[in-house]
């Protein structure tokens, strides 16, 4: 009875024990979940406060980006006077009309241009093909869109400058008759322009190159004076070739001949004319 009674007595003890073993586990289940909600619940908000710092961080780092990009100026078509004024590595647009062009190379093309208050050598524009240059014929009216540049006292548009033909009217520039303005100040003012030269004296047979070292079909360079001064002219190979009827003229000049000179008004450490014709008067 005693052994029934202490094991009765035993089983409720072990049973209220297993009950409160497993009402304390609940418990601490029950607890753990809220925190661990509580803890998400609170990385939830913390990330997206990161997560929007960093898109405004980056947004201002790309606006500020965007405004310290280099925005090329917008040039207006500007005038001959405009363009005179401009500073050397000024950007320019000018439009004006072909007037002749070396020969094409590689790409490049330079052009004698000229409207009727100025005119523009262009060194070396951008021309795609010989078919491209093809159209360039005298007259033609082109946009011509670069940089100013002076070498050697030669103001003209710098290498690799863009063009674009205009279509319409078309104007063919006669030669200025500059002779009396040689050895004044005033002839600068024509530099480029087509210009003349009359009762022009021999003074030396032309020479291949400018230091006589060249051969057939190089540039010539011959001297000529008036007024008791002397100048040196230049027929330019890849403007007029040996081919060409001044090329043949200006080769066969003796020294005391009088020619009549026309040709475009280069420069090169002073008054250096591109002769593209001559007549032994």
């Amino acid at each position: 009875m005693r052994k029934k009674v202490l094991a009765v007595v035993l089983a409720a003890s072990m049973g209220l024990l297993l009950f409160a073993a497993c009402n304390s586990a609940d418990q601490n289940g029950k607890e753990s979940s809220a925190e661990s909600s509580q803890s998400v619940e609170s990385s939830a908000p913390e990330s997206s406060a990161e997560e929007s710092s960093v898109a405004e961080s980056s947004a201002e780092e790309s606006s500020a980006e965007e405004s310290t990009e280099v925005v090329e100026p917008q040039v207006q078509v500007m005038t001959y006077a405009e363009y005179a004024a401009a500073e050397v590595d000024d950007p320019v647009v000018i439009e004006a009309y072909v007037q002749a062009n070396q020969s094409w190379w590689d790409g490049k093309l330079t052009v004698y241009a000229q409207d009727k208050d100025g005119a523009y050598f262009i060194y070396n524009m951008a021309c795609a093909s010989q078919e491209d240059a093809d159209k360039l014929v005298p007259g033609t009216k082109i946009r011509v869109t670069g940089y100013k540049a002076e070498w050697a006292g030669e103001v003209e548009i710098a290498e690799d400058a863009t063009y674009e033909i205009i279509a319409g009217d078309t104007f063919i520039a006669e030669p200025v008759d500059v002779t009396e303005l040689l050895g004044t100040d005033a002839l600068i003012e024509k530099q480029n322009q087509k210009v003349a030269f009359k009762g022009m004296t021999v003074e030396s047979e032309a020479l291949y190159k400018w230091d006589g070292s060249g051969k057939e079909g190089d540039d010539l360079y011959f001297n000529v004076s008036v007024n008791g001064n002397t100048y040196t002219f230049t027929v330019e190979s890849y403007l007029c070739g040996a081919d060409t009827e001044v090329y043949k003229t200006v080769k066969a000049l003796k020294k005391g001949d009088v020619v009549d000179l026309e040709g475009f008004l280069y420069w090169y450490e002073g008054v250096n004319p591109h002769i593209t014709a001559a007549t032994v008067k």
